[in-house]
């Protein structure tokens, strides 16, 4: 027969009370959090999930929504999330909107309905009207790697200005002057962040900035392809080229193993994340590496502060990237005239 909270009242000698507090997420004193936690595990006790969520109107889940599923840089942020999450006594359930506005809006239905007690969200759709209605319902939301001006919610994001101004500076200090840009989409905040970084340093470096050096993609490992081949084929001068996602990345180093041109010697290349795949190529490559189990833990974080205080200050978080150097920069000679 399964144990009930009087064995466990039983077991501890608390009041049902005080064991009630505990099981509905209220405060309970050490001691006796200590007394009932180990009485659980005795009695091989089971939380009723569904009904502790009907009394308090909580049901200890945090709902996710993201563009991509396959996305390394999706995957590991989850992963970080869930780790602080799990460990707090809540679970996740993710939502992959294929980077398609009514796939999420789909998705951001179906976690309301599921009674989520917070959402996170990297939008797809950049006018936040998928989350309008979701705002009135006082639920906390977080939103990651992009902003969504006027929408009053919490966010973490990374300095992607900066992010992209120290590698194209990187570039410029090697010598280079013709350096290719792979953006992502030219309607999502992260790209175009990324961009202004670029077109900072050219400003900073005294270099006019040329069109036909800039690529937008999809970031999709397809689209890092087509955007070395198009970049190649438009500028025969460029002599590197600073690609901003990871997929694209693995992209462009596919396009330039099949062209036959070599990494460093005949283009220089900085990239995007994933550490594992940087030194798996030869040479190693000049990639920016994003936090993304900080933004994950601080996420987390974040977000279980807000359940408590749903009205509390907004936070708007920045964190910084790091520019990790292999040997896919080529030092260009100082020309002399």
């Amino acid at each position: 027969m399964a144990a009930t909270m009087k064995d466990i009242a039983r077991r501890t000698g608390l009041g049902l009370a005080t064991i009630s507090s505990y099981l509905n997420g209220g405060n309970v004193r050490e001691k006796n959090r200590i007394k009932i936690e180990k009485a659980i595990e005795e009695l091989h006790y089971e939380v009723n999930e569904v009904a502790r969520g009907l009394r308090t109107a909580a049901t200890r889940t945090i709902g996710v929504v993201i563009p991509e599923l396959n996305s390394v840089f999706c995957s590991e942020i989850i992963t970080g999330m869930e780790d602080i999450l799990r460990g707090a006594g809540y679970a996740t359930i993710v939502c992959d909107c294929r980077s398609d506005a009514a796939l999420e809006k789909e998705a951001i239905d179906f976690l309301v309905r599921k009674r989520v007690d917070g959402l996170v969200i990297m939008p797809t759709d950049m006018e936040g009207r998928n989350l309008t209605e979701y705002l009135k319902a006082g639920k906390p939301l977080i939103l990651i790697d992009r902003e969504i001006q006027g929408l009053d919610c919490d966010s973490v994001l990374v300095d992607n200005r900066k992010a992209a101004f120290d590698a194209v500076s990187y570039l410029f200090a090697k010598g280079h002057k013709d350096i290719g840009f792979i953006g992502g989409p030219r309607n999502v905040f992260t790209s175009q962040e990324r961009l202004d970084g670029y077109a900072e340093a050219h400003r900073k470096a005294g270099i006019a900035v040329q069109e036909s050096l800039i690529v937008h993609g999809d970031y999709t490992i397809r689209s890092g392809v087509e955007g070395i081949q198009r970049l190649i084929k438009l500028n025969p001068h460029m002599t590197a080229v600073f690609v901003t996602n990871y997929e694209m990345t693995m992209g462009a180093v596919i396009a330039l193993n099949e062209l036959g041109i070599h990494m460093h010697d005949d283009i220089s290349l900085v990239g995007f994340d994933n550490l594992e795949f940087a030194r798996a190529c030869s040479p190693a490559l000049t990639i920016v590496a994003q936090p993304t189990a900080k933004i994950g833990e601080e996420v987390a974080r974040l977000m279980l502060k807000r359940v408590g205080d749903p009205e509390g200050s907004r936070v708007h978080m920045r964190l910084e990237t790091e520019l990790i150097k292999g040997n896919s920069v080529r030092q260009r000679a100082a020309h002399i005239s």
